[in-house]
């Protein structure tokens, strides 16, 4: 948030990667920024986030080939990291594929709940804790849910990689999973409805199906939970009616496919994406490092591209890999397949390289610290 004195907070970034979790601070100016890691070295870490509810504490999800999968928690803002006893899975047994292949999303709960997480796992299924990760319980709404029959894997597997929990109402959850759909929730998991209609799915045998479709990424916006964003595998979606319809919003961008998805917390109407090339070639398109930015909910876009490298740069960011930090005016930060973090502090206007050369970047995750200290 700025201030008259145009004060920019300090900004935390938890940066997941392909060997360890990087935490990334920034200075008291919002200029310079300092690395910290690798923590939990050697694990993929998929998810990672500081609660919002209560940032000194945090949780990270990682898998090691050999030590397997685990949920890393932290109490002291990203400083110390350790596994919790548990992970959520269908069976008794972690490493049974059957049971559990990977934690692919972490979620706070609603604010009335502050002991309260959510994972989704693939195979898919969702599941809650109400004791801060100590142990896990199975949603069976949704994993036993009645159109699961119509789920199928996608390149990246059979996953719930997407979870909303509104932080003001906590009967309001929704997910989406890959290839499967958006499914919502308004009383807090005991029921599931698929909501997909107008979705673009030319790889399904019907149009307009109850669920199938392969979603990307899926954001509630904070301010207006009824104002939903996907990123699908053919093209930008909104919805303004809690995913009771959706309306196609990818004409203006390079390409209909993508990942990454960021909202401005303050406008429900600023949406940033980086359109790759195609389903064939997953890279950005042509070879320029390009956020799409549009301020008035998909009618129009704009290329932000002032610091970014402009030719010969074929990355890959994935769904998890773009955040914004809440500030006024609002922080984003992305990382790439190649190891480089990027950020703005304006918008989106400009960039600067903030790392280089870490491990694969798998996710980047943003907090300001008048979140920390609210």
């Amino acid at each position: 948030m700025q201030n008259r004195n145009n004060y920019v907070a300090p900004v935390t970034l938890l940066v997941g990667t392909r060997k360890g979790l990087f935490v990334a601070r920034s200075d008291t100016a919002g200029m310079g920024w300092d690395v910290e890691g690798p923590h939990i070295a050697g694990y993929e870490v998929q998810a990672a986030f500081l609660d919002p509810r209560n940032p000194k504490w945090g949780y990270a999800a990682a898998d090691h080939p050999v030590w397997g999968k685990h949920i890393y928690r932290t109490t002291d803002g990203g400083c110390n990291w350790e596994p919790l006893p548990e992970v959520p899975r269908h069976g008794k047994d972690d490493d049974d594929p059957h049971s559990l292949r990977m934690i692919w999303s972490l979620a706070p709960g609603a604010d009335s709940e502050p002991d309260t997480l959510y994972a989704g796992i693939e195979p898919p299924g969702l599941f809650v804790s109400r004791d801060r990760g100590e142990s896990w319980q199975p949603l069976e709404a949704f994993n036993a849910h009645a159109t699961r029959d119509r789920w199928h894997p996608a390149k990246g597997g059979l996953a719930v990689h997407s979870i909303q929990v509104d932080r003001r109402d906590a009967k309001r959850i929704y997910l989406a999973l890959s290839a499967g759909g958006v499914y919502r929730s308004l009383d807090g998991g005991v029921s599931f409805e698929p909501v997909n209609h107008g979705l673009r799915a030319p790889y399904l045998p019907e149009a307009n199906a109850v669920a199938g479709q392969c979603v990307h990424r899926l954001l509630m916006h904070p301010a207006r939970p009824e104002r939903l964003y996907q990123q699908s595998h053919h093209g930008t979606y909104r919805s303004d009616d809690g995913g009771e319809h959706w309306q196609e919003i990818t004409a203006g961008l390079p390409s209909d496919f993508g990942y990454a998805l960021a909202t401005d917390p303050r406008d429900p109407d600023s949406l940033f994406v980086i359109p790759e090339e195609s389903s064939q070639f997953r890279a950005t398109v042509g070879g320029r490092l390009r956020v799409y930015a549009t301020r008035d909910g998909g009618r129009s876009w704009a290329a932000c591209t002032e610091g970014l490298p402009q030719r010969d740069v074929f990355v890959t960011i994935l769904r998890d890999g773009l955040d914004c930090d809440g500030n006024d005016p609002c922080g984003l930060y992305f990382g790439t397949s190649s190891g480089h973090l990027f950020g703005s502090r304006d918008g989106g206007a400009s960039w600067d390289l903030i790392a280089g050369f870490l491990p694969g970047i798998l996710t980047v995750k943003a907090m300001a610290a008048q979140e920390t200290e609210a």
